[in-house]
């Protein structure tokens, strides 16, 4: 439903988006992540039309964002994360003024309204004005305008920026709804949230892609891993056994519980050499107390393919 090919954007001397390119499938809800200045709200802009690209190609339901611009924004929604509304209106008045300027037939108005307002949960405020409804009302009752064509993709930048917690669990619980009939990219800051929905994130940094995966696929498999094990034995033996394996990058080890040995060492990018390791320890007539593989966070991994990631390079330039 949405490809970018090789997508540059740049203003003046700045590069925005360098080469970037994904694709997101019918269905599909897929979380856009990246440090403040990575080039996702771009992106998101130009899918959108409301920038050019200086170079490559997008496509949204199969029509060129630059060549075809009307009928993309006719199959999507876009919800920005500071969301421009009339606050002299009331929300039904609102949502009936933007369902005319999308080109909803007049004899279909009502019933695309109810629907956009059942969908994104601001029924019960529908008589208000939008000027007097809470900030969480407000965000929903812009999703409700990214609805009320019913576009079969929906693009929302921060849709729950500045929310209280019980706000942010409804927009989640709306956002989980929709996938049944829209296809969702959305960007957040918060990654617990983006988890918690998400079935596949990308995260871009620089405007480059840097992962692009589900969630507990990537940290599953990712640098930062690391291997545990806490036996009864030497120190310096275990730690041999350890070192010797495939795919241990650095192992040290510390006193456990009832006088064992734990050792920890860092582990390379998919590497699992516990079965290895399990059947050393079985020869050797080795007790083990515990033999696991502890992956990072989402917050963790996302360090590491951001800021982690230009820092090792930072050391290899350094190195050279």
């Amino acid at each position: 439903m949405i490809t970018v090919t090789d997508l540059t954007k740049r203003f003046g001397p700045t590069l925005a988006v360098d080469r970037l390119s994904f694709a997101v499938e019918r269905g599909e809800i897929v979380g856009f992540l990246g440090p403040n200045g990575a080039g996702k709200t771009t992106t998101i802009r130009v899918l959108a039309g409301y920038h050019p690209a200086t170079s490559g190609r997008a496509t949204v339901a199969g029509f060129d964002v630059a060549r075809h611009s009307l009928q993309v924004r006719q199959q999507l929604g876009y919800l920005p994360e500071n969301v421009p509304i009339y606050p002299e209106l009331r929300v039904v008045e609102y949502l009936r003024y933007r369902a005319a300027l999308k080109g909803v037939p007049a004899k279909e108005r009502k019933a695309a309204v109810a629907r956009a307002m059942a969908k994104a949960g601001v029924e019960d405020v529908r008589r208000k004005l939008v000027g007097n409804v809470s900030r969480g009302y407000r965000q929903r009752v812009g999703l409700a305008d990214a609805l009320v064509a019913n576009p079969p993709v929906l693009i929302l930048d921060e849709p729950t920026s500045g929310l209280d917690p019980n706000q942010r669990r409804r927009i989640k619980d709306v956002v989980r709804e929709l996938a049944a009939e829209h296809t969702v990219l959305f960007s957040s800051h918060i990654l617990a949230e983006v988890q918690d929905v998400a079935s596949r994130i990308l995260i871009i940094h620089r405007g480059r892609l840097r992962a692009d995966g589900p969630p507990d696929e990537l940290v599953g498999h990712s640098v930062g891993r690391r291997l545990v094990v806490s036996a009864f034995c030497e120190a310096p033996r275990l730690c041999e056994l350890v070192a010797a394996l495939p795919g241990v990058n650095a192992a040290e080890f510390a006193a456990g519980p009832e006088r064992s040995v734990v050792v920890t060492a860092e582990l390379a990018e998919g590497s699992d050499p516990r079965a290895a390791l399990g059947q050393q320890l079985a020869g050797a007539a080795i007790p083990v107390r515990e033999l696991r593989i502890d992956v990072p966070s989402l917050e963790e991994y996302f360090h590491l393919m951001t800021e982690g990631a230009d820092r090792a390079a930072e050391v290899g330039e350094g190195a050279a």
